[in-house]
């Protein structure tokens, strides 16, 4: 009866401080002056004193449920001078219930976890992450007001061990690896997370309730006392030296088929003071990044490609306030490109145009002070870039530009404010040598919350100069702003918004922009069922409705709705569906040429989609979706399913299938002359991805992943578009616009960590295309593969040097 009712007041009172965030629960900081070996032993008597982290409260699926004591958690923290040390003890019923594999440092897969959140600032806003596994493999993050950034790194120690009854840890944390100011004593915001991958069960310390908005470190508690603590110099060097062979069969006496070169360069993190951090690369090698995933593009926007370079992704928060900042933009496709083409003479051939510019060297700043003021600041410089265009005549070659010397830069200025809202400024510059345009985009933002953390209102007003674009010295101004009021706690939530570009708004330099020239307008509507019921564990309807209109002149471009459905169910399963409808409307970039306008039938469609539970050794993501013209009898549908196998805590494969058929879908097939020809065509897309790895320990790790793509495009009809948006037919006996698209690429990457932030890759590269006609996806396959190949081949040593640890040493 006495252990009953202590359970029903600790659960009370936890549950008053889940609906209270103003009372979060405080823990001391206990200060050690004993040694701790990182062994996953927590029999050191310096662990008998710790502060310690209990009754934890679930976050999911249940949220304000205490765990109970077959799979209680006990978190133990230390500090000293140099580090603060976790240590942690997760019971569970047996081993078996114990969710585990090998797969990588930052990635989750099905593991268990532990992580460690401090809000070392107490803003509310920003916080760093770090976590465990069962294994001993790593994650971290950083959290601010753009969400989590997974891609952030710090160097930290972890060591776990798996026992009859669960699995302990122990991590330590150098002060290096976290930003603070060196008050003499400090109180932080703090939390810790486990999540247990069989149960779906994820839980917290301080009790984090999913029915209040804003940021989940709002909803933190309090370690007090943390005296003494000093920044210490963040002084790391990680130089690298690489190796690159590549071959490709040109059989051309111009050009070698085999090429190599030996590389040698460094990443510099520096940090300034107590709060601000210089990162420095000097000249990058960005061989190894995973190939990007190719498509046949039909549409009138360029395609938007994931960035993998690791400087690029890793301490960027800052950097994506606004949506301003496309690092691809960065050493990517050349500005003038074409002026190689329009240079050529009867006799001239180009023997080499690289499509990426050769970036010299990237420079970011960024922390924030004590006052809550983040500042961030990055330039990068790119060379020139040339073609090289043969005359056969003379057997002389000449260089063509295709892009001026071009430095890149973005300044970023972020105040946080108390109730978890936030001021913005953001500028943008692109400065190039020469005759071609400059640009700099400059933008203001806002982020509301109310005490209670149940309301927002947010905006943003940009302005963007184009310098010598139309004209030599003549400045083309243009203007973006956006404006959202909405409620982000309790269960319902919506929020409406307007978004106004102007048509001489431009952010592409530095930016990925599709479009200017509308004036949208939005109603976004949820509502949340979050206790467990009978069949399902949460429960989420989203209704979404959009107007879009012209800004010059001001006339209807489209608007549309859709309603989805998301739940978890008691299995762990993840389901649900959508209903999308959208009517008639006029489509002014699909022609490619101003002044016309392509009016698109309605069209409606339908979609579902499922997911097993992902801790299972047999994993399956399976959804679909179609579409409906009915005006011009047109129907498509896509499919992707995603199978995956765990055979061991080692090995697992997974293959993803995606099919996307298009029958009588109607755009853009050529230009003849000074007419636009549209066809009516039937379109097949069809991807598929294999990946294998296998991991040897928690530090090495194999990876392979192939890919083909396929898209083929055949019109039946052809049309002539008129400025008003009418059709006529076209008749021709001529092919116009199909086309058989194939690429096969192959991304085989070995990674050792065989010392503290240390790393030896081995990477091997295979890439193909193919786009003469075939029947048939295997007759493809075929033809892709015994296609020219261009492999490549690299070895790269990346070592890590702490100056501290060099010091100390010395």
């Amino acid at each position: 009866m006495k252990k009953l009712l202590t359970i029903l007041l600790t659960t009370s009172c936890l549950f008053v401080l889940a609906q209270n965030k103003s009372i979060p629960l405080e823990l001391k900081a206990t200060r050690t002056t004993s040694q701790i070996k990182i062994d996953a032993d927590l029999n050191d008597d310096a662990w008998k004193s710790a502060s310690k982290f209990t009754n934890f409260v679930e976050w999911r699926p249940s949220f304000g449920k205490i765990e109970n004591d077959k799979n209680k958690t006990e978190i133990y923290l230390l500090y000293n001078d140099d580090a603060f040390y976790i240590g942690g003890y997760c019971h569970e019923p047996s081993v078996d219930s114990i969710s585990k594999e090998f797969i990588g440092r930052d990635q989750v897969g099905v593991n268990d976890f532990v992580g460690v959140i401090f809000d070392t600032y107490n803003d509310k806003i920003n916080g760093f992450g770090y976590y465990v596994t069962p294994l001993g493999e790593q994650f971290d993050a950083k959290y601010s007001s753009n969400g989590e950034d997974g891609s952030w790194n710090s160097v930290y120690e972890t060591q776990s061990k798996i026992v009859k009854d669960g699995w302990i840890f122990e991590m330590k944390i150098p002060y290096a690896a976290i930003r603070f100011v060196a008050n003499p004593n400090q109180t932080w915001g703090v939390n810790i997370t486990r999540k247990r991958v069989k149960s779906g069960k994820q839980l917290f310390w301080n009790p984090v309730n999913p029915a209040i908005g804003g940021s989940f470190l709002a909803q933190f508690g309090v370690l007090k006392e943390i005296n003494n603590i000093k920044p210490p110099v963040r002084l790391s060097f990680s130089p690298y030296l690489s190796f690159n062979a590549n071959h490709y069969p040109y059989n051309n006496p111009n050009q070698k088929n085999l090429t190599s070169n030996i590389n040698g360069g460094m990443d510099v993190k520096y940090g300034i003071n107590q709060a601000f951090t210089l990162d420095m690369t000097l000249v990058p090698d960005f061989g190894q990044v995973q190939s990007d995933n190719q498509v046949q593009n039909l549409g009138p926007f360029e395609i938007k490609f994931n960035e993998n370079r690791s400087f690029f992704t890793e301490g960027t928060e800052l950097f994506g306030k606004g949506n301003l900042f496309y690092s691809r933009r960065i050493g990517g496709f050349p500005i003038n490109f074409g002026n190689s083409y329009n240079s050529l003479g009867a006799n001239d051939s180009i023997i080499k145009n690289p499509i990426e510019t050769k970036l010299i060297n990237a420079t970011k700043i960024s922390g924030r002070n004590t006052k809550g003021l983040g500042i961030g600041v990055l330039n990068a410089l790119t060379a020139t870039q040339n073609a090289i265009v043969l005359d056969k005549t003379k057997g002389e070659t000449r260089e063509v530009e295709t892009s001026p010397l071009t430095n890149y830069n973005i300044f970023v200025l972020d105040q946080t404010l108390k109730n978890n809202s936030s001021i913005s400024l953001i500028n943008t510059n692109v400065l190039r040598s020469g005759n071609t345009y400059d640009a700099n985009v400059t933008a203001g933002l806002w982020d509301f919350y109310d005490k209670k953390n149940n309301w927002n209102f947010n905006g943003k007003v940009a302005i963007s100069n184009l310098i010598g674009y139309e004209n030599a010295g003549k400045t083309t101004t243009g203007l973006n702003y956006a404006v959202g009021f909405g409620k982000v706690g309790g269960r319902f939530n919506f929020n409406v918004w307007q978004e106004l570009c102007n048509d001489k708004y431009q952010q592409n330099d530095l930016g990925y922009f599709t479009n200017n020239n509308f004036f949208d307008n939005g109603l976004w509507m949820a509502y949340k069922w979050l206790q467990p019921k009978r069949w399902y564990n949460r429960i989420q309807v989203n209704y979404n409705f959009w107007y879009s209109m012209r800004t010059t002149p001001l006339d209807y471009q489209n608007l549309g709705m859709n309603i989805n459905v998301n739940a978890q169910l008691k299995n762990l399963w993840n389901v649900g569906f959508n209903i999308w409808y959208n009517p008639k409307s006029n489509d002014f970039y699909e022609p490619r040429v101003q002044g016309y306008v392509f009016k698109r039938p309605t069209n409606w469609g339908l979609g579902f989609w499922a997911n097993t539970n992902e801790a299972k050794k047999y994993f399956t993501n399976f959804s679909f979706y179609a579409a409906n013209r009915p005006s011009i009898q047109g129907f498509g549908f896509e499919t992707n399913l995603f199978n995956q196998y765990r055979f061991n805590n080692n090995f697992t494969v997974s293959l993803s299938n995606y099919v996307d058929v298009t029958n009588n879908g109607k755009g853009f097939a050529d230009y003849q002359g000074n007419e636009i020809i549209l066809g009516l065509r039937n379109r097949i897309v069809a991807e598929n991805i294999l990946n294998v790895k296998y991991n040897f320990t928690n530090k090495m790790g194999l990876s392979f992943r192939a890919r083909h793509y396929w898209s083929k495009t055949q019109h039946n009809e052809y049309f002539t578009l008129l400025k008003d948006g009418t059709e006529i037919p076209y008749i021709t006996n001529e092919d116009i616009g199909h086309y058989n698209f194939n690429v096969f690429n192959i991304d085989m990457t070995y990674t050792w960590q065989f010392a503290l932030g240390s790393f030896i890759n081995i990477n091997w590269k295979d890439a193909s295309s193919f786009q003469e006609r075939q029947l048939g996806y295997f007759n493809n396959l075929n033809k892709t593969l015994s296609s020219p190949q261009n492999n490549s081949f690299s070895i790269k040593i990346i070592y890590f040097f702490d100056y501290l640890n060099l010091r100390k040493r010395s």
